[in-house]
């Protein structure tokens, strides 16, 4: 049996790199990216160990990691994220460096991600693609993945979270151990690995990248984890979560400013290239408006959730919005909209009885009731929306 990179009963203090290999049936690579992990940390002199993350392995490879002197540490819930999470958990060392155990990485880069965690960034990222450095084998990377996935997804990793990593999915990357327990992450799925990166940026933490070669996945028996468009959807599902104000927010606005202009136009029964704008314009300007609205709400409530749940970190803009906006206020408002609503709707019954509720003029009776309508609409969703935001953010109440 190998001996271990280091003595097992030594003190935390004492480990400066823990490598975490999160494993799921890697029989056929394992010994391979253990052997080198230990090989990397024995050549560069570095205090460290190599820990496998054994998520329900039924093909040997917990035995392998073992006979290897890897620490075996297993996490009975499953997901990729959740055998890192139990992996890190269990890692002494003050730097952590993840690495898949299908040999698609080179742990040998090892001292390449030390050097760049000792010159003080919180998270060092590896980089397959050419455009950051990196090279891909041929075979390595699915097409899909290569230049449409990973470039896609990166872009707008850089975009929306203004992130300056080129390769988000790369499963090799270094990190302190006391940035990621300030990440709180909680994705236990593919997710992990975008989440930590988004959250990096988001708290403006010093990131950096070094470039790296991507090998053929080495399985033979078991085929590989990832699975295109899953996973590609999940990790657009999960950049929308993360950014509540894309998803909600901005087109809740755009709906509110549609559903104003057409508000600007029918009321005073405007004509376009010959085109009456009448009561028909009125309803689908209240449409647009009553869904914009309520976005406009769900922007809230998602990103007070999010914060809430630790998925996004605090944001000022919104302790100011809830200082200022409380449940009371929020009532009042929604009083105001229902009432003045009421009114136009009372007019409205009142002008049909003044011809003993007989035929009225339709376009002239709608720009009462339609309007009418919405505000009470309004008014009504604002108290659902205003009680449901209190229940989520109830220090505020």
């Amino acid at each position: 049996m190998t001996s271990p990179t280091i003595d097992p009963s030594c003190g935390a203090h004492e480990v400066e790199l823990s490598v975490v290999i999160p494993c799921l049936n890697e029989a056929d690579t394992l010994a391979g990216c253990v052997r080198t992990a230990q090989t990397a940390i024995r050549e560069s002199r570095i205090a460290g160990e190599v820990i496998v993350a054994d998520n329900g392995s039924d093909d040997g490879s917990a035995e392998i990691a073992v006979e290897l002197g890897a620490r075996l540490v297993r996490v009975p819930a499953k997901g990729y994220g959740s055998a890192l999470m139990g992996g890190i958990a269990a890692a002494r060392g003050e730097f952590i460096i993840m690495g898949d155990a299908d040999g698609s990485y080179d742990f040998l880069e090892i001292p390449r991600f030390m050097e760049k965690l000792r010159e003080g960034y919180d998270l060092v990222q590896g980089c397959r693609l050419p455009s950051g450095g990196g090279k891909i084998m041929p075979g390595a990377m699915p097409v899909l993945h290569r230049w449409i996935g990973n470039p896609i997804f990166s872009l707008m990793a850089r975009r929306w979270f203004h992130s300056h990593l080129q390769d988000i999915y790369c499963g090799m990357r270094g990190f302190r151990k006391s940035h990621y327990e300030r990440l709180d992450q909680r994705c236990t799925g593919m997710e992990f690995a975008t989440e930590m990166i988004i959250k990096t940026s988001l708290l403006d933490a010093k990131a950096a990248q070094v470039p790296i070669t991507l090998y053929p996945d080495g399985r033979k028996v078991h085929a590989r984890h990832l699975n295109t468009f899953r996973d590609g959807w999940r990790t657009l599902r999960f950049f929308l979560l993360c950014t509540p104000r894309r998803l909600f927010l901005v087109p809740g606005v755009l709906l509110i400013l549609l559903g104003m202009l057409a508000y600007g136009l029918a009321l005073p029964g405007v004509t376009l290239y010959g085109v009456k704008l009448d009561a028909h314009t009125l309803l689908f300007g209240s449409l647009a408006m009553l869904c914009g609205y309520e976005s406009v709400f769900f922007a809230i409530f998602a990103k007070t959730l999010a914060i809430k749940q630790g998925l996004l970190p605090s944001d000022i803009r919104i302790s100011r919005f809830f200082n200022t906006v409380n449940l009371e206020v929020g009532l009042v408002i929604a009083a105001a909209a229902m009432i003045f609503g009421l009114v136009l709707l009372g007019l409205a019954i009142e002008q049909w009885r003044l011809v003993n509720y007989g035929s009225l003029d339709y376009a002239r009776t709608m720009r009462l009731v339609v309007p009418g309508a919405t505000l009470v609409a309004l008014g009504f969703q604002t108290i659902l929306s205003a009680f449901m935001i209190s229940f989520v953010d109830l220090e505020h109440l």
